[in-house]
């Protein structure tokens, strides 16, 4: 234990040495013993591992305890590895394949040449699966896998879908996507900024032809891991060999090769033009044998198709299933010709939506192996990736927000409304792996990564206008202008990272350390109604030039055209790690690593008037506290100390237990810092203005306003403002200046809300617990099964609160079954104030069954199923900090948000595949995925009933008692057995009567689906070469060739109002709340239905590749 210690606090010490970055890792190790045959130690053994097809070779000599380690070994093989010793006859193995960020145990057990033969033994490497040496949740995907899986999009996600704890895009174990950590050869590739969950460079940054191996890791308890709290995905890229090989390839789909109904339904617009050709390379080889090495990689992609599928109808009679809108289209067309005829301005086509997407991507790398000791690894990246959208769904400020979406069943919106997206990915790595004695190595690894995402349009300037359909339900009828969040919208987001570890290998202890320094900084240029926003209560009331609901414009201050936002900080990491093979059968890890945080304030400002403000917010005690808009978070240090162990339990790899605990810090999407500078009243003002807003809060208002106090909305009739005939941005500016708006920053102004981040604020935390069984059957054959369970508990959570709101211990309250509080009209004591905290609540949990087979060489098989569950307080849904504060369902406010399943959760999923491939070129591979859930839904009402101002009030689920006794009341009879009679007929609602309705409760049902891909190569003799032609087909969910309904998710009935079933309409005489039932709501009415759209369809895709050597 003393020399434990000692080596454990050596390693410590020695990080001192190198200086490091936060990068994942991106190589392999090989160890072992070596003994002869009555189990003593072989000392000074020799040990080389050769990587075959690139002549690489690693050695190490056996210590005191015959102990051997190779580390920085290329990830992949084949390997072959020859131990020898003076008067022991050589070993070697052959056909080791070794996988990324594992360590591969190989003991070997020499024989006395007593006849001193010298002669080498030649036998196979140990197949089982279990030779790598994890501890944690990690699954590995080789680049062979890769090839034969079905895949449709050529997407990473495609690929990581084979975890157990995937399938859903990036997120991971019921997390957000958004927080997963993706590595390319060590380099950042995440979606930093965070607006969604896709990753860099449109979702797709790399090839998955370049890819060597891929790693998705849940709880590695490696400290060098870190960045995550669901999952990581740690890919590495090919690189060249002493063999020059290369290919060529073509992938097609196009609208002839997809189905066009779901369940018997034909989709409108199925057959439209939409098609995608893929092209693309890659070769690779030697520059110089044994020595120098080159891999490229390039690939293209045009995808003509469209952006919108809804249509306006012929007799505004709407139809979900045919894409068909209640917007008339002859208002669309009076609307357009209108706005044309008066401002000059060109809504584009209500009929048709073009969007021709396109990606590029590049990547070349180098090997060099430039002595015995030294290899080095350089890439490159390259990743322009175009793409079109409708516009924004709903979103939109100075208002209520309406629950449906503008281009939906309920209203429709133009094609110059659309808006597109350039993301661009520049990366570049550097991997040193070093080995400086036999039992001391090192690895620096420097990478930079600069990702840009820039929004565009095809629209003149012009404001973007919503109009209602007149009801005064809040339901969007027809949208038209510059797409509201597009103008001057880009993120520029630069990651820098280094790292250096040091690896010193003594008796039976390898031991790490290292450090790691990471530089980020995001510049974001947003303004949200940029050329300006109205809204109008009907059709009838824009052409009539009636006054709007809403008006907003958010401009820079002393004129400046494209202000923009900006956070940075620097992230320094020091860790340290003992692997102890404290037993020949167990082994165990343990480390700390501590994450330092120091945010650069040089960018911000304070706002004075901001910080004049007190507010009592109920994580400090409701004491006095102040906003500081000038200041980032303190600096502070996060403590992640780590334990693992791997125990063959039989001795003979056939039987292991693995697991650990530790805590993982991870990251949080970039937008909701920025969202502080954006909207501390220096960067930019955001005018917001409605019939409530008080002219008081507008510093030296000059406009008109009404008795009350209030803005008069009347100065804005008469339609909209105009400079020389044009509905510009600048005229509108001119009208709030003139009404006293402000145009200089000054020491501050206050803006309508404020986004602020807590000084005491940390980055995401979690502590995960794991343990697994691992079983090697006693086969002839590779056949394993593995079983493991997943503990987490939040640490550090992030949520967001409005620090202006009181708390709601003293609001009257309804009588009755549903007694929530009632708000009162100064609920807030000053302006909002969305401030991003932390908490501690939360906790989450996974269990895994998985089993492998591979019966014979040429078929291998494997099935998972998962089932996951997590409680959280906020997804912090979107990425504005009011949306993201407000998308939850309560009962008492966002304030008090409850424990709730996450949004993102798969509660239960299954996987499996399989893969063939004959002697004749035939290669088949089918992969099937169940699941329930990920489309997760909640119970609410209509309407805003405790008067939060926020239409996300959660549903209370009376008990037919309840209702008996006039606890819980309705307007009518007929609307009260509507109601009940759904209650008894929905599983979930009549489980938890008497209880209000969890958010993200409701999971979608069960899905099945089959994906297929079908190869076939043809040899082709090129002189003394045989190259392969090799033809493909891919197809996406099979089984609904057969019936448009299968593998169809489905979605919650849109007659169910996306889940806001009951209304709360009235307060009676006694103080009981009094509710009624939408017309559709009833016992008959179906809580789920299929979902309508061409992404539910069977998708297929032909392709051609060329490969030689």
């Amino acid at each position: 234990m003393r020399q434990t210690i000692k080596c454990f606090l050596t390693a410590l010490a020695a990080v001192l040495l190198g200086v490091t970055s936060f990068a994942q890792v991106t190589t392999s190790s090989l160890n072992g013993r070596v003994a002869d045959e009555n189990g003593n130690a072989v000392i000074g053994a020799v040990v080389i591992a050769t990587h075959t097809e690139s002549g690489t070779q690693y050695n190490a000599v056996t210590n005191n305890q015959g102990r051997y380690v190779i580390n920085g070994m290329r990830a992949g093989g084949p390997y072959s590895v020859e131990a020898s010793c003076l008067g022991y006859q050589t070993l070697t193995y052959t056909d080791i394949t070794l996988q990324l960020a594992e360590a591969f145990s190989l003991n070997i057990d020499l024989k006395e040449d007593k006849l001193q033969l010298g002669e080498a033994i030649v036998i196979a490497a140990p197949s089982s699966k279990f030779s790598a040496e994890k501890n944690g949740a990690a699954t590995n995907i080789s680049g062979k896998q890769i090839e034969s899986l079905p895949t449709i999009s050529r997407s990473i996600s495609d690929v990581t879908r084979l975890s157990p704890y995937g399938g859903n895009g990036m997120s991971f174990a019921g997390t957000d996507g958004r927080t997963a950590n993706f590595t390319v050869d060590g380099a950042n590739f995440n979606n930093n900024f965070g607006l969604s969950d896709k990753l860099p460079g449109g979702g797709s940054p790399i090839s998955i032809d370049a890819i060597e191996e891929l790693q998705v890791v849940i709880s590695p308890y490696d400290v060098r891991q870190t960045n995550f709290i669901g999952g990581g995905v740690n890919a590495i890229t090919k690189s060249g060999t002493n063999t020059f090989k290369g290919s060529a390839y073509v992938y097609h789909r196009n609208e002839n090769m997809r189905g066009n109904t779901v369940s018997g339904v034909e989709i409108a617009g199925a057959r439209e033009r939409d098609r995608s050709t893929t092209y693309g390379m890659t070769l690779g080889g030697p520059i110089i044998k044994n020595k120098l090495f080159f891999f490229v990689n390039a690939e293209y992609t045009k995808t003509p198709t469209v952006a919108v599928r809804w249509r306006a109808s012929e007799d505004g009679v709407g139809n979900s299933d045919k894409y068909l809108s209640y917007a008339k289209a002859d208002d669309m067309k009076r609307l357009s010709e209108f706005v044309k005829d008066k401002y000059g301005y060109d809504t584009g086509s209500y009929t048709d939506f073009p969007a021709d997407e396109s990606n590029l991507k590049i990547l070349a790398r180098l090997d060099w192996n430039i002595n015995d000791k030294n290899r080095l690894a350089v890439r490159y990246n390259y990743t322009n990736n175009t793409s079109w959208s409708g516009p924004n769904a709903s979103s939109m400020d100075g208002g209520t927000r309406s629950a449906f979406a503008r281009t939906s069943l309920y209203g429709m919106s133009y094609a110059n409304s659309m808006y597109s997206q350039n993301n661009l990915v520049h990366s570049v790595s550097l991997d040193l792996n070093s080995k400086i004695t036999d039992n001391l190595s090192n690895q620096f690894l420097a990478t930079f990564s600069k990702l840009d995402d820039v929004r565009g349009t095809n629209s003149d300037e012009f404001p973007f206008i919503d109009i209602m359909d007149g009801t005064g339900t809040n339901t969007p009828y027809i949208s038209l202008g510059y797409e509201l969040f597009t103008w001057n919208n880009a993120v520029h987001n630069t990651i820098a990272n280094i790292k250096d570890d040091l690896v010193y290998y003594v008796g039976n202890h390898k031991i790490t350390g290292g450090l790691n320094y990471e530089y980020q900084m995001a510049d974001n240029a947003y303004m949200r109604n940029g050329t300006g926003y109205y809204r109008y209560r009907s059709l009838n009331d824009f052409m009539t030039g009636a006054a709007p609901e809403v008006v907003c414009l958010t401009y820079g201050y002393d004129g400046e055209k494209n202000p923009a936002a900006r956070v940075q900080f620097h992230k320094v990491g020091l860790y340290a790690q003992d692997e102890w093979s404290a037993l020949d059968n167990f082994k165990l890890t343990y480390g700390l690593r501590l994450d330092g945080l120091f945010f650069d304030n040089g960018d911000l400002k304070t706002n004075n008037k901001i910080k004049a403000l007190s507010y009592y917010p109920k994580s400090y005690g409701y004491t006095e506290q102040h906003i500081d808009t000038g200041k980032w978070p303190s600096a502070s240090v996060t403590v992640s100390p780590r334990v693992g162990f791997n125990w063959d339990i039989l001795r003979d790899k056939s039987l292991t237990l693995r697991g650990g605990t530790g805590l993982f810090s991870g990251r949080l999407p970039l937008v909701f810092f920025t969202n502080m500078p954006t909207n501390s009243g220096m960067v930019q003002y955001a005018a917001q203005i409605n019939g409530s807003t008080k002219t008081s809060k507008i510093n030296g208002y000059t406009g008109l306003a009404t008795e009350k106090g209030y803005i008069d909305m009347n100065q804005f009739a008469g339609g909209l403002k105009t400079k020389d005939g044009k509905a510009t941005t600048e005229a509108l500016y001119d009208a709030l200046v003139a009404m006293g708006y402000p145009t200089t920053a000054g020491d501050g102004t206050i803006p309508s809300s404020i986004s602020a981040v807590d000084p005491k604020f940390k980055m995401p935390q979690v502590w995960k617990t794991s343990l697994a069984l691992d079983y090697n059957f006693p086969t002839s054959f590779p056949f394993s099964i593995s079983a493991e369970g997943i503990f987490n508990k939040t640490i550090n959570g992030v949520t967001i609160s409005d620090w202006s709101m009181r708390q709601v211990d003293g609001f009257a309250r309804w009588h009755g079954a549903d007694n929530r509080p009632i708000y009162p009209s100064d609920f807030r004591t000053t302006t909002k104030a969305f401030v991003l905290e932390n908490t501690n609540k939360g906790y989450g949990y996974s269990a895994n069954v998985t089993l492998n087979i591979r019966p014979i060489e040429e078929l291998s098989f494997m099935a998972a199923y998962t089932h996951t569950a997590s409680k959280e307080l906020t997804g912090l849904p979107g990425s504005n900090a009011e949306s993201a504060f407000t998308y939850v369902p309560t009962v008492e406010g966002p304030n008090n948000i409850k424990l709730h399943n996450s949004q993102y959760v798969t509660p239960d999923r299954v996987v499996a595949s399989g893969t063939y491939h004959d002697k004749c070129g035939n290669h088949f591979s089918l992969i099937y995925e169940a699941f329930r859930g990920g489309y997760n839904y909640s119970y609410m009402l209509s309407n805003d009933m405790n008067g939060d101002g926020y239409k996300y009030d959660a549903l209370y689920i009376p008990t037919d008692e309840q209702v008996a006794n006039n606890e819980f009341r309705f307007v009518s009879e007929s609307d009260r057995d509507r109601f009940m009679d759904y209650v008894h007929n929905n599983k979930y609602l009549k489980k938890h009567q008497g209880e209000y309705a969890e958010a993200y409760s409701l999971y979608s049902p069960w899905v099945h689906r089959f994906d297929f891909s079908y190869k076939h190569d043809f040899k082709v003799k090129v002189g003394k070469s045989m190259n392969t032609l090799q033809l493909s087909f891919d197809i996406k969910n099979l089984a609904n060739i057969f019936s448009s309904r299968f593998g169809v998710i489905k979605q919650l009935n849109p007659d169910l109002n996306d889940g806001r079933i009951l209304k709360y309409d009235s307060t009676d005489a006694d103080g009981y709340p009094v509710f009624s039932t939408p017309k559709k709501v009833n016992g008959s009415v179906q809580t789920f239905t299929p979902y309508t759209s061409i992404g539910q369809c069977w998708y297929a895709s032909v392709g051609i590749k060329y490969m030689f050597n």
